[in-house]
């Protein structure tokens, strides 16, 4: 009734919601949520479970690699959740073990046993990997270390104490060497074949969808059978590490799922090929042959394994690489929106505010009549306003077509010195200067840089501007002009309290003001952003030196022509 029941299950749309919250890496292809794969899946152990036992049956061992426990955990784990869904697949793995057992010649009580150890082995491994690796994703460096820890190394453990010691009592079988054949050829099994059946999903075949792909990757695994085979049954020569170059190459280009298959090939050979006496394993006098089972289960741990890791980082890279390329997409969108913005708000600012300009100098002069001292005064603050909120729709123009590349550079040779020098007088004129002192110190003669000498204006007046605004306790403001290299340096330096380290960090982001907005001194945020984004159009840097209370020096470094 049990085994009905979840088998009609599979059939509830509550199977199919749980199949697609289990994310990418599961959802595509997966024929082990069909209602006819368990059963398949039972005759399928029967069958590894048969061919195993036949073989090591011929060699005296326990099975060296069990490819049974790989193939269940593995289509137990990609099979819908839900308890009469697990109880049906423990129901049919279990029968399929001890139908296999069966048919290869155990005894009831040895298939019993041994039916009881593979599913110990098979439920741990689907509890601890369901506990912590929840999305089976293996195409990340954590992701497969996981697996590999909780799903080949933990469980196979106390299945193989219960075999052994149940073998130990029931035939006086060896206990430790049962254990060691038994928890190594199980845990190799697992993590063999079980890695491939979750890497085989419809996002890592996208990769061979070009028929290039395809023949790539059957060169590339075609070799690597072809080299184990010659290594394993025709070289007693110990230098089966030459396949290491080739299977780093196939994680290279095929990932995840290329390395696994390639990590599937080589344990089955070198395994099958030591067990019938054959390759460089059958050269080492005095070993036995659980001995020589033992180190070429080693090899293909030691020289696969690693490559699964390999494989995965070079996915996670992958995926990083695209996550990157969409944010930076949608960044470069979203920035695009924001220009456009600025664009038109400033635009659509420039009219009206002219008119008011022009209205309060009509109205201030007396052309609208007579005018009280009160509202003269109130008058030449209407303009003053106006004209600060005229400046501020011009920077929103330039930056807003400076972040859009509209702005053109005419990039030529210019007397750097002469535009510091324009720069000092004017700024000197503002009201803002009065009572500082501002000096130009020239360096070096024959200060030429190529730039475009208004855009060096404006952003040596920006800097110049910025330096009287916020260092004005300092009474001083220096411009010197001198070589660096290959370079033409500008320093703005003043006296004024200076900068923390996590202010200088925040400096060139737009509107932001370092927490100065309700302070006396005027301003909008935006002229040292526009400031770097005109010397890089101009293929210069910007940079500021400073220190709480020792001031700060702003400075521009552009190519000399």
């Amino acid at each position: 009734m049990i085994l009905s029941r979840a088998l009609a299950d599979l059939e509830h749309p509550a199977v199919a919601a749980a199949e697609a919250r289990a994310g990418s890496w599961r959802r595509g292809h997966d024929v082990m949520s069909q209602p006819h794969a368990p059963i398949f899946l039972a005759v399928i152990l029967a069958f590894l479970v048969v061919l195993a036992v036949t073989t090591s049956r011929s060699a005296g061992l326990v099975a060296a690699l069990w490819a049974a426990g790989g193939v269940a955990v593995t289509a137990w784990l990609r099979a819908g959740k839900g308890k009469a869904y697990d109880a049906a697949y423990a129901a049919l793995i279990a029968t399929g073990f001890a139908g296999g057992n069966l048919l290869a010649g155990n005894s009831p009580d040895l298939a019993f046993m041994f039916t009881i150890g593979n599913m110990i082995e098979v439920v741990l491994a689907v509890v601890l990997i369901r506990r912590y690796l929840p999305d089976l994703n293996i195409a990340t460096v954590p992701g497969a270390a996981k697996f590999l820890i909780l799903a080949a190394v933990i469980p196979p453990l106390p299945a193989a104490l219960f075999a052994s010691g149940m073998l130990y009592l029931m035939n006086g079988q060896d206990f430790l060497s049962t254990l060691q054949t038994w928890w190594f050829g199980h845990a190799l099994g697992i993590a063999v074949f079980a890695p491939f059946g979750l890497a085989v999903t419809k996002r890592h075949f996208a990769r061979l969808a070009r028929p290039w792909h395809v023949v790539e990757a059957v060169v590339l695994l075609g070799a690597l059978a072809a080299l184990v085979t010659v290594l394993f049954t025709q070289v007693v020569a110990p230098i089966q590490f030459i396949i290491m170059p080739l299977l780093l190459v196939i994680a290279v280009r095929l990932r995840i799922v290329g390395v696994t298959a390639a990590i599937l090939i080589t344990a089955v050979i070198s395994i099958s090929a030591t067990l019938h006496g054959q390759g460089p394993m059958t050269a080492l006098t005095g070993a036995d042959l659980t001995e020589r089972v033992m180190l070429a289960q080693l090899f293909t741990a030691a020289t696969g394994l690693p490559m699964l890791l390999v494989a995965a980082m070079l996915e996670e890279r992958d995926l990083f690489a695209a996550r990157a390329a969409a944010d930076k997409q949608r960044a470069e969108k979203a920035s695009a929106g924001k220009s456009r913005l600025l664009a038109n708000v400033a635009h659509e600012i420039k009219s009206p505010i002219g008119g008011v300009i022009g209205i309060g100098d009509l109205w201030s002069s007396g052309q609208l009549g007579p005018v009280t001292p009160t509202q003269g005064e109130m008058a030449a603050m209407l303009v003053k306003t106006a004209r600060q909120i005229e400046t501020l729709t011009h920077d929103l123009l330039d930056v807003a077509r400076a972040e859009s590349g509209a702005v053109q550079m005419d990039l030529r040779p210019v007397d750097v010195a002469g535009v510091v020098e324009d720069v000092r007088r004017t700024v000197a004129l503002q009201k803002d200067a009065e009572g500082l002192t501002l000096t130009a110190e020239r360096g070096d003669e024959d200060l030429v840089a190529l730039a475009d000498s208004i855009r060096l204006s404006q952003v040596v007046g920006n800097l110049v501007t910025n330096a009287v605004k916020y260092g004005a306790s300092g009474k001083v403001v220096t411009l010197r002009t001198r070589r660096v290299g290959r370079n033409i340096r500008v320093e703005v330096i003043d006296r004024g309290p200076g900068l923390s380290p996590d202010k200088q960090a925040q400096l060139f982001e737009p509107f932001n003001r370092l927490g100065l907005e309700r302070s006396t001194i005027e301003g909008h945020g935006i002229g040292l952003t526009l400031a770097k984004r005109l010397t890089e159009l101009q293929n210069g840097e910007i940079g500021v030196i400073s220190a709480p209370g020792e001031g700060a020096t702003f400075w521009i470094e552009l190519p000399a022509a």
